[in-house]
């Protein structure tokens, strides 16, 4: 991978290269680049364990650093995937929640190793960000019941 100037660095517990991996397998633009191993004990893992994982997730390089136990994800850093239709919707918030991770409100989720997702429909940000305040608002009342974002009910909410 060319080094960047701004890489995001996400932290795993142990699992850096399965996550990036995983992320290879779902998302398009995503490649796993180098694994890297410690050169030497320390106290997040044993000399020869994988350490780093540098890897390009939907275009953007990031690192997985497999730092041990004790950091936890905060819902304040998410990728944010913009969907073209429902089935893309699907297939995205279905991989990253049947591989082991769990649903939360509004479009968004976590995968297995705590990794915070957006799951977004273009429809409902062009509705959150178009003219027609009024739809907006119906879209965004819409959403507000939702877990997984629901195409049909949110281009019906902008309908009126």
């Amino acid at each position: 991978m060319k080094s960047a100037k701004n890489t995001i660095c996400l932290w795993y517990h142990r699992d850096a290269e399965a996550a990036a991996r995983f992320y290879a397998e779902t998302f398009p633009d995503t490649s796993v680049e180098a694994v890297h191993r410690a050169p030497g004990d320390n106290p997040s893992c044993k000399e020869g364990d994988v350490l780093t994982v540098e890897f390009i997730l939907m275009g953007v390089p990031c690192i997985g650093l497999n730092g041990g136990p004790g950091v936890e994800h905060s819902w304040a850093f998410s990728f944010q995937v913009a969907t073209v239709d429902q089935a893309e919707t699907d297939r995205y918030w279905n991989a990253i929640v049947g591989n082991g991770g769990e649903e939360s409100q509004c479009g968004w989720c976590k995968d297995r190793w705590g990794v915070n997702w957006q799951i977004t429909p273009t429809v409902l940000m062009n509705a959150f960000t178009g003219p027609d305040r009024a739809a907006s608002k119906r879209a965004f009342d819409a959403m507000m019941t939702m877990k997984k974002i629901d195409v049909a009910a949110i281009e019906a909410a902008i309908r009126g």
